[in-house]
Parts: C-alpha cells; structure tokens; sequence
C-alpha cells in the first residue's frame, strides 16, 4: 500500500495533478506564463500577418514575409523569453514537454494560451486594417498548385524538424551559458525555414498560427498537413534530440572554461 500511494504521488507530480495548485490558488508563475504565451502569440500573428499585407507601393514577395515573420519572433522571443520561453507554438510547447521542461498541466495552458493568442491577435489585425487591404487568403497558409499532398507533408515535417532541433539545441544544458542571442538564434531560424519553405507550403510550422486565419475566412483545404506534420514532426525530433544529443554536464563543467572551447553554440 505504502508503495502504490508513493506511485500515485509522482504521478500526480510528474503530470501536474497538485504541483500548479497550491491551497486551491494557481500559482503565480502559470499565470505568467499563460498571459506571455497569449501575448506573444497574438503579436506573433498581429504583426507577422501584417507583413503579408499586399501594397501597391510595396509589392509582395517572398523576402518580405519570411524576413518579418523572423524579426517578430525575434521581438517577442526577447520581451517574454524569461518569463515563459516565449514557445509561441503548441509543437515547440510539445517538444519542452518531451524534453521534460515542461509538466503536462503547464503544456496545457501553453497551447491553449497559444491558439487563444493567434485568433485574438488576428482578429485585431483585421480589426485595423481597412477591408480594402483585408484580402481572402490573407496570411493564409496554402500549397502551390504543383505541390503534392504528400509532397506538402514531408516539406513541413523537415522544415519543423530543422526547428525544433535548433530549440533544443539552445536547451542542451552545454549551452546554458550561450543564451544571450537565442531571440537572434530562433529569429533567423524562422527566417531562414520561410524562405526556403514559403513559397512551396507557406512554411507554418505552427498548428496556431495556421488555424487562426482559417478560422477567419473559413477555409480549411489542406488544413490537416499544418496540424500532422509539425505535430509529428515534433515529438520526433525532441525525442530524438533527447535520446542521441543531449548530454546532461555538471555545474562544475558548466563554468569549465575548457569546454567553451569545444561547445558550438
């Protein structure tokens, strides 16, 4: 009996049962935590969407998007990476779960804080901009014509692979003392995965930032590849990451200044 109460309490820890509550009262640092995964998420959508607006004076292209998508997450990375790690994303959220940084509990209020964000900050962007530039398919995320299902569905997978790789790589804890540049790291990342991806499947990598717009404009083709394969491609790559790269260092080795010289940040 003494055994099975003990199971059941680290169940109950390691799924978050009775850690987040505390004399029935959530703690403060979920809150947090809740309000910059809405507000990151929703700036993420809000001025992100916003670059995909179509002007006369500045013609669309892919450079433009991409570029700015990069430097918005790069922005909202800094204002709000210390106080929830700034995930933006239910499969980055999924991944920290995986690579056990995250309780379930926690995990579920970050992507409910995360889908929330996206069709708030949505709605605002439609809200200011005038109905002339509020196209159908603005910010929406849809495969080139001479693009297969299947071909659409490996795209995204590597594409959120090659993310969540890069995350976990600013999560190893050999680079614990490299984190001074992780909003530029992950930025560019963006940026660098939407130029080449954009133009092929709009390169979403995030279940959020897909649905939001669709549910907008009410359209839904091919809306299953955004949740499938960044969701897969997730819970491979931090699994994998976790299993074969990661490599837990002494607080000892951390302040060693001879591994500096080996670490690639």
């Amino acid at each position: 009996m003494k055994n099975f109460l003990l199971l059941t309490k680290r169940f109950c820890i390691r799924f978050a049962f009775v850690r987040p509550f505390e004399n029935g009262i959530i703690v403060r640092e979920h809150i947090c935590c809740f309000l910059s995964e809405f507000l990151g998420t929703g700036m993420l959508l809000f001025f992100g969407c916003m670059g995909c607006v179509y002007y006369e004076v500045n013609k669309y292209n892919q450079w433009l998007p991409a570029l700015n998508f990069g430097l918005v997450v790069l922005i909202v990375v800094q204002c709000f990476g210390c106080c929830s790690g700034a995930h933006l994303n239910p499969v980055i959220t999924i991944a920290a779960w995986i690579y056990n940084m995250l309780t379930a509990f926690a995990a579920s209020l970050y992507i409910l804080a995360q889908f929330a964000g996206a069709y708030c900050g949505y709605a605002l962007l439609r809200l200011l901009l005038p109905s002339s530039l509020c196209t159908p398919n603005l910010c929406m995320t849809t495969l080139r014509v001479d693009v297969t299902i299947w071909q659409a569905v490996g795209i995204e997978f590597c594409t959120t692979v090659a993310l969540v790789w890069v995350t976990c790589g600013i999560w190893d804890p050999r680079n614990v003392r490299m984190q001074d540049s992780a909003a530029i790291r992950i930025g560019l990342t963006v940026s660098a995965l939407a130029l080449a991806a954009g133009p092929l499947t709009g390169a979403s990598m995030n279940p959020a930032r897909s649905l939001a717009p669709a549910i907008w404009h009410n359209s839904y083709d091919d809306h299953w590849i955004y949740w499938l394969s960044p969701i897969m491609a997730g819970i491979f790559a931090a699994s994998f990451y976790r299993v074969v790269f990661r490599r837990e260092v002494g607080s000892a080795d951390i302040s060693n200044p001879k591994l500096e010289v080996i670490q690639i940040p």
